[in-house]
């Protein structure tokens, strides 16, 4: 089934996470094994990581490259400044064969980038990439749900914002400001059902 651009692209729909952070690029081919989700228009394919039935969605897009519990540690390990394998495997508890696959299919999407930090024996680091440095609010906003709903006890891990107070995301309309809640928002334009 062929899907027009307009109901695949993410256009800003009116509110962002905080400005600090920009959108991710599309420019960047993401890929899930071999299967590509490029931008633009494509072919849903039965089998594909994207949603072959069901509502036409970048939120399962988005599942297909980072919805799994080791690739989620794994961005929350190298957005807090670990990069090497060994430290990663250490802070996630992921053994090193689900790690290596995680790690893999994070570079083949593009949010992740392995650069060699040594030549014998050949050893790299895992950084962001603009499309992996965009999901920090997005981890943020999971932690602070986590701090809230799921957590006992006081929150295991704090940020401290330049301006000197505690970090706490917020999700706020790029255009007014005004506060992101289900009573401000409607949608405009819903992806179809397969």
């Amino acid at each position: 089934m062929e899907v027009s651009p307009q109901s695949l692209q993410n256009p800003t729909h009116g509110y962002i996470v905080q400005s600090w952070i920009s959108q991710p690029t599309r420019d960047a081919a993401r890929y899930v094994g071999t299967r590509e989700i490029a931008r633009g228009p494509r072919r849903i394919e039965e089998g594909s990581p994207v949603a072959a039935r069901g509502r036409v969605c970048s939120i399962a897009n988005a599942l297909a490259v980072i919805g799994e519990r080791w690739s989620l540690l794994v961005l929350r390990e190298i957005l807090l400044g670990e990069r090497r394998f060994d430290q990663i495997a250490r802070n996630t508890g992921a053994s090193r064969d689900i790690l290596a696959a995680r790690l893999r299919t994070l570079v083949e999407a593009g949010v992740l980038e392995k650069r060699r930090y040594e030549e014998h024996p050949p050893r790299y680091e895992y950084v962001p990439t603009e499309a992996g440095r965009a999901l920090q609010p997005i981890l943020l906003n999971l932690m602070e749900w986590g701090d809230r709903y799921v957590t006992d006890g006081p929150p295991p891990t704090v940020w401290r914002h330049s301006c000197g107070a505690e970090f706490h995301p917020a999700t706020v309309c790029a255009h007014c400001g005004g506060a992101a809640t289900e009573e401000e928002m409607r949608a405009v334009r819903i992806g179809p059902v397969l």
